[in-house]
């Protein structure tokens, strides 16, 4: 617990801040709060601007590979050196040393244009504006998570604050309760234990009040943390428990709502992106072609001498067959995997769309049913509360229908909020 409060403490520094006074949010304010501040998208963002650089570079292969070089260089002796013989009449051959070439300047510049390289440009400009389309799934993917999250957070600060109203009424009948009992036992009608017995039901509301009012706290900071506001100042419209919209409105078959899935196009991207990874495998064993031109400079033996020159290169990797066989082999079987990764993922993702549907209207059943408990719960408790004060009940019935009704209320509380949590939920694992 104590390490718990040390991250929330230090999570709380890290966030931006607000002007003072900062107005409530509704849920669309906070989804675009979110969309614009979660750290979770934004590093989404950058792998995405990434991957569109990437791209780009891999773009400018096409373009010739130009390079220069030169250099300058003093010897301590001549480069050349020889022997040089002379004749000289009546003396006969004698043999002279030669020493040439002890300093010189020399420079060049070459361009080579690629012509053929075995189809790994192209294929590796096609993986890399592949993996462009990648991150932006990835991208959506990451927008439907979060957006998820900040439902889910936001319908829990509705469920706490709505059980907090709960615990205000409750307050409010216990101190009716309390005032009439106490009047009792000054008369003489009934015993202090009973006294007694609503005083524990009291000091238990309290204790659950301060539950919920630190769970109130932390989910705040936790949702202005998704959405990158101030936790200081931060809170939400409350918004009211109306009749929940039917989920029928929101169904779609799982065939179509397999298609708007990022997670099966990734899928699918990954099987194209093996395809072009073996292609580029096959490429390494071609030979490559180009064509260039260059300029060369020189100055060895005190005399500027510079030429210009085309030429035309082949490259035939021939060790490169040894291993190459098994390497293809290779990305083949890559390549059957991502297809096999592929249909798994279809499978999994249909059961998953088929089982939130249930989830979705299972939770609105269960309002139906904790609705229909609060209207019980309420006629119980108002029952109770006359025969107490006629004389006909004891003090343990009154405050076993209060406990009753507390408890309805809050489950229905709980019902919406995870009927919200659900339907938010099923459009993110439907694709919208």
């Amino acid at each position: 617990m104590k390490t718990s409060f040390i991250y929330l403490f230090l999570l709380a520094g890290l966030l931006p801040t607000l002007p003072a006074g900062a107005q409530p949010l509704t849920l669309e304010e906070c989804r675009a709060a979110a969309v614009e501040h979660n750290r979770t998208l934004r590093s989404s963002r950058f792998d995405l601007e990434a991957a569109l650089q990437t791209r780009r570079e891999a773009f400018t292969n096409y373009f010739p590979q130009i390079s220069a070089s030169g250099g300058a260089f003093q010897a301590q002796h001549g480069l050349v050196q020889a022997d040089f013989g002379v004749t000289i009449p009546q003396m006969g051959t004698m043999n002279l040393p030669i020493s040439m070439v002890k300093r010189g300047l020399f420079g060049s510049v070459t361009a080579v244009q690629p012509v053929f390289a075995g189809l790994k440009i192209v294929n590796g400009n096609k993986l890399a504006r592949l993996g462009e389309e990648v991150g932006e799934l990835q991208l959506r993917k990451t927008e439907g998570e979060v957006r998820e999250q900040t439902d889910t957070y936001y319908w829990q600060i509705v469920s706490l604050k709505d059980n907090l109203s709960t615990l205000d009424a409750v307050d409010r009948q216990l101190e009716e309760i309390h005032r009439q009992v106490e009047l009792s036992v000054k008369a003489g009608l009934v015993t202090r234990n009973d006294l007694l017995r609503v005083e524990l039901r009291q000091q238990e509301v309290a204790s659950n009040r301060l539950k919920v009012e630190n769970g109130l706290k932390v989910s705040k900071l936790l949702l202005a943390s998704h959405i990158g506001v101030d936790w200081h100042d931060f809170d939400i419209v409350t918004a009211a428990w109306s009749e929940p919209e039917a989920p029928g409105s929101y169904y779609v078959s799982v065939e179509e709502a397999l298609d708007r899935r990022a997670e099966y196009q990734l899928a699918e991207k990954n099987v194209e992106a093996q395809k072009y990874q073996k292609r580029m495998e096959r490429g390494k064993r071609l030979p490559t072609v180009g064509v260039g031109a260059g300029y060369l400079y020189y100055n060895m033996m005190e005399k500027d001498v510079d030429d210009g020159m085309v030429f035309a290169q082949v490259s035939v990797p021939i060790s490169a067959w040894w291993g190459g066989d098994h390497a293809l082999k290779k990305a083949r079987i890559r390549e059957e995997q991502a297809e096999n990764d592929r249909l798994q993922a279809r499978e999994m993702l249909a059961v998953e769309i088929e089982k939130t549907w249930c989830e979705v209207q299972e939770s609105y059943a269960q309002i139906q049913l904790a609705r229909r408990s609060v209207d019980s719960a309420t006629e119980n408790l108002r029952e109770n509360r006359n025969f107490y004060q006629a004389g006909t009940a004891p003090l343990t019935d009154l405050l076993d229908a209060e406990t009753l009704y507390t408890e309805s209320r809050n489950n229905l509380t709980s019902a919406c909020a995870a009927y919200r949590s659900s339907l938010a939920r099923y459009m993110r694992v439907t694709g919208r």
